[in-house]
């Protein structure tokens, strides 16, 4: 056996390379693509309504002893202020969002979600499809590859609060790589960077339940029926999926 040896060269300079670096890094590596939807509270200006926001940052973290999930959110965020009123739920049984994991078959979808100032009422698309979940009432979308019903386990933890700053956490970084590229898409590219000052809030959630997912009103409307059964991706600034293995060729 022979060893071979490398020589170990730094390629991080500064704060500013690091963040750089990490952005690119990610777009290399395709994460899954989720929309977290909840209600807003009752206020004295505006009645509960129904609320969503994409998540690039969705993460299972534990199965034992309880099944855990984490994300972020970039703030001020209205879905963020909405999940810290309801963690003060007094119903332990009671979920407080649903995480609806998307397949391939939806990314107009996820577009939805992700820019309100484009489409500022989801909700009451026709295009969007979805049925409130038997319990709690919350949007569980037709045709997501899966839907959880979760509960917050405490307040969202503001990530400067870590020990390092808002702009250099790896959430933070991940959540605004996807952010920007899903505005260029649209011809809309954000001006704030990764260190104008943006924070981000964790959140960490116990899954309470595995929601039933509607079966689409009309499959033909997003393309290949057999898209419904993959998973919907981001990668390199662009939504993708994984190849159907029972296409693949032995």
């Amino acid at each position: 056996m022979r060893l071979l040896h490398f020589t170990r060269r730094c390629i991080h300079t500064s704060t500013d390379d690091t963040r750089q670096l990490l952005r690119e890094l990610l777009r290399e590596s395709a994460q899954s693509v989720a929309v977290v939807t909840a209600i807003l509270p009752d206020t004295p200006r505006h009645p509960p309504a129904y609320h969503g926001a994409t998540l690039s940052s969705f993460s299972s973290i534990a199965l034992d002893p309880l099944p855990l999930v984490a994300f972020s959110l970039r703030v001020p965020s209205r879905m963020a202020s909405a999940l810290n009123v309801h963690v003060a739920s007094p119903s332990p049984s009671s979920a407080h969002f649903i995480i609806n994991i998307l397949s391939a078959a939806q990314p107009r979808l996820a577009t939805r979600f992700a820019r309100p100032d484009l489409y500022p009422r989801p909700f009451a698309d026709p295009d969007v499809h979805w049925t409130p979940d038997p319990q709690d009432g919350l949007p569980v979308f037709a045709g997501a590859l899966g839907a959880l019903s979760c509960r917050l386990v405490g307040p969202s933890v503001p990530l400067a609060r870590l020990g390092v700053s808002d702009s250099d956490s790896a959430l933070d970084a991940g959540t605004l790589a996807f952010k920007e590229t899903a505005a260029e898409e649209e011809g809309d590219v954000p001006q704030a960077s990764a260190g104008s000052g943006l924070a981000s809030e964790l959140f960490i959630a116990r899954v309470l339940r595995v929601e039933r997912v509607p079966v689409p009103v009309a499959k033909h409307d997003e393309g290949d029926a057999g898209l419904y059964g993959l998973p919907l991706l981001y990668h390199r600034r662009r939504y993708t999926t994984v190849e159907d293995d029972t296409k693949m060729k032995s």
